[in-house]
């Protein structure tokens, strides 16, 4: 199998070149490459959606792990995997495929509980929530009968900022090298429970990516999550 590499040059992708022989791709404006039998892309919102694109027109199924995509974006991906299976997921690892099962639960049980996420990644991170953070915060909506654009509550600044009932807080750190911490707690009046997940390594991401990347490939059109490739919780395909 030949993985090609989209965003070859930066932190994930050297992460993956680590672990595995790829073909880098550095542009992609005049097509796919020859010889591509999946691509893996950590590249960013603008690429990702023209690397949609043209996988879906030369058959090449797509891994992603790009955030931070605009709905226009979104439906590019949405549109290519019509035609492509397509493993879309803000965080490839194991550790936090069970994390996200484990808010699930705990939000549908703990239904009184106050729900606030921390999230913390290195000073270069540009999206913010980042993915992780948004898709924990989707199941936990999810898991009450809500959606996160009902609920989430992104800034608290001033003096009118009493907590709504059922609202999912967000709060963000941005410094040195994190590479990545999470954090979901359960609040009530008597007690705290805190799910929490830290990355001590980039090698996490890159082995789930370069893992959905080999189970890709006899799977039928459609967006997958990482969920799918370890065969934790439900199927995700849509």
């Amino acid at each position: 199998m030949t993985i090609g590499l989209l965003g070859a040059t930066g932190r994930m992708g050297e992460a993956i070149k680590a672990l595995t022989p790829t073909k880098d791709i550095a542009q992609i404006a005049d097509g796919l490459p020859p010889g591509i039998d999946v691509l893996i892309d950590f590249s960013g919102p603008e690429a990702t959606a023209a690397a949609a694109k043209l996988c879906a027109e030369a058959g090449v199924p797509l891994v992603t792990g790009v955030t931070g995509l605009s709905d226009d974006q979104q439906a590019s991906v949405r549109s290519a995997s019509t035609h492509i299976p397509v493993v879309q997921s803000g965080n490839m690892s194991l550790g936090v495929t069970l994390l996200k099962e484990l808010v699930r639960i705990a939000s549908a049980t703990l239904r009184d509980f106050d729900i606030e996420i921390l999230e913390s990644h290195h000073r270069h991170k540009k999206d913010s929530p980042s993915g992780t953070a948004l898709l924990l915060g989707e199941v936990a909506a999810r898991a009450r009968d809500t959606a996160l654009s009902e609920a989430a509550r992104f800034e608290r600044h001033g003096r009118d900022n009493a907590r709504k009932t059922d609202e999912i807080g967000f709060a963000v750190r941005r410094g040195g090298g994190i590479y990545g911490e999470h954090d979901v707690s359960f609040m009530s009046e008597g007690e705290v429970i805190s799910l929490s997940h830290q990355a001590l390594s980039r090698q996490a991401f890159a082995q789930g990516a370069i893992t959905a990347a080999h189970w890709i490939l006899d799977k039928a059109p459609g967006i997958y999550w990482i969920d799918d490739v370890l065969e934790l919780g439900e199927a995700h395909r849509s």
